[in-house]
């Protein structure tokens, strides 16, 4: 099984998230399971339905956040480094224009564009990999190819 790679505060996150589901949202969907289940016709009931649907959905995910956090290898701070790795902080700048964009590179379980995390498995995340200040990267995007140059790694 693959790693997935997860700062120490993405860990705790999917840590708290599962901990949530095991210990409060079972038991709260098990509530509206019974509930749902008493004195009603169970063929036509529509909240019982819709609570046997969120379990399911509850247990999936509970047992996807238990195989996550099971493989996660935890990105550990080193500090100022050179070359781009998972959990550097980077500053690009799109070659021929002025504007600058600055990422933090995360596993896939943590990326969020909108915030500036973006995946190390992403076509930019995966660009910038190993690469070092200064440098210019040819990014390989579905909607064509373009030049980045890295303006500051941390």
């Amino acid at each position: 099984m693959a790693n997935t790679f997860l700062t120490q505060e993405g860990f705790d996150k999917l840590q708290e998230e599962l901990n949530y589901l095991r210990k409060d949202k079972r038991q709260e969907v098990a509530d509206r399971l019974r509930e749902a289940a008493d004195g009603e016709d169970l063929i036509e009931n529509a909240e019982y339905e819709a609570a046997k649907n969120e379990q399911a959905f509850v247990e999936g995910r509970i047992k996807e956040l238990e195989i996550l956090l099971a493989t996660a290898k935890i990105i550990e701070d080193k500090g100022e480094t050179d070359s781009i790795q998972v959990g550097s902080t980077v500053t690009i700048q799109e070659v021929d224009t002025a504007d600058k964009d600055t990422f933090t590179i995360v596993g896939a379980a943590e990326a969020k564009p909108s915030e500036g995390r973006i995946s190390n498995e992403s076509p930019l995340g995966r660009a910038l990999l190993n690469h070092k200040k200064g440098e210019e990267v040819n990014v390989k995007a579905p909607d064509g190819d373009y030049q980045v140059k890295i303006v500051k790694v941390s």
